[in-house]
């Protein structure tokens, strides 16, 4: 069985360090290669380089990888006991 906490947790943090991980390439690579439209599309609120969109996208980066984590365990447990 899986533990939702530590799950949640894990999965906040991977989606939090990911979104980093496209601005600082955003920032090293040319334009043209920007993650830039993909991360405004996904992001509600979110713009591209300013400080208010970069704490806005880390946080709901965060949240997208704990709702993951909330619906993903519950389906996980149920069916490890169903089938399992």
């Amino acid at each position: 069985m899986l533990n939702i906490k530590i799950i949640s947790w894990a999965l906040g943090l991977w989606s939090a360090f990911t979104f980093v991980a496209c601005v600082l390439y955003g920032l090293i690579v040319p334009e043209s290669l920007h993650m830039k439209a993909a991360l405004e599309q996904l992001l509600p609120a979110f713009k591209w380089l300013t400080w208010w969109g970069f704490l806005l996208g880390l946080v709901e980066s965060f949240l997208y990888g704990v709702y993951a984590g909330i619906v993903f365990v519950p389906i996980y447990n149920f069916l490890k006991r169903r089938w399992g």
